[in-house]
């Protein structure tokens, strides 16, 4: 499966800020079946902390959008539900489980706050989505150094330019 732009933000924002030894991108549960179709968009390891992020990604630009609100939110939190369930079966090793849900452009109001009820999820969304972006800005102009992720080279190229 083809790596999306927004996981490439997700796993320079992992690697260049969190300090992530090493991303993994659209991970498939062993064991195929059903169960296999269901990747997760990133894996952050951080081997130094026994920590792992799960995150997935919605670049959606026009809006989060999986047919009704309702709908919408039931769908994160079904995948949220997996990637607890992953970790328990997969990644036993860790110690500290980072669950995170990545979207540039949330309407606000009930998807907002509904996003937010979901205990144990960390939502990156709307400005805190563009936090993280300014993050990698402010690193990407501080470092040359190529972290092998084809966004945050992007942004130091456009850092550099005059």
């Amino acid at each position: 499966m083809k790596t999306d732009i927004g996981e490439y933000i997700v796993g320079a924002y992992l690697k260049v800020i969190e300090g992530c030894s090493f991303i993994d991108y659209n991970v498939r549960p062993p064991g195929g079946g059903l169960e296999g179709l269901n990747e997760i968009d990133v894996l952050g390891f951080d081997l130094e902390k026994r920590a792992i992020y799960l995150c997935e990604v919605t670049t959606h630009i026009l809006g989060l959008n999986y047919g009704s609100h309702t709908e919408t939110i039931q769908k994160i939190n079904d995948k949220y539900l997996r990637l607890k369930e992953y970790a328990k079966k997969n990644l036993k090793v860790f110690t500290k489980f980072n669950y995170m849900f990545w979207s540039p452009v949330v309407s606000k109001g009930y998807l907002t706050n509904e996003l937010e009820k979901i205990q144990g999820l960390k939502v990156i969304i709307n400005e805190k989505y563009t936090e993280k972006i300014d993050m990698l800005r402010k690193k990407a102009k501080r470092f040359t150094q190529d972290f092998g992720n084809p966004f945050f080279r992007v942004l130091q190229i456009l850092e550099k330019l005059k």
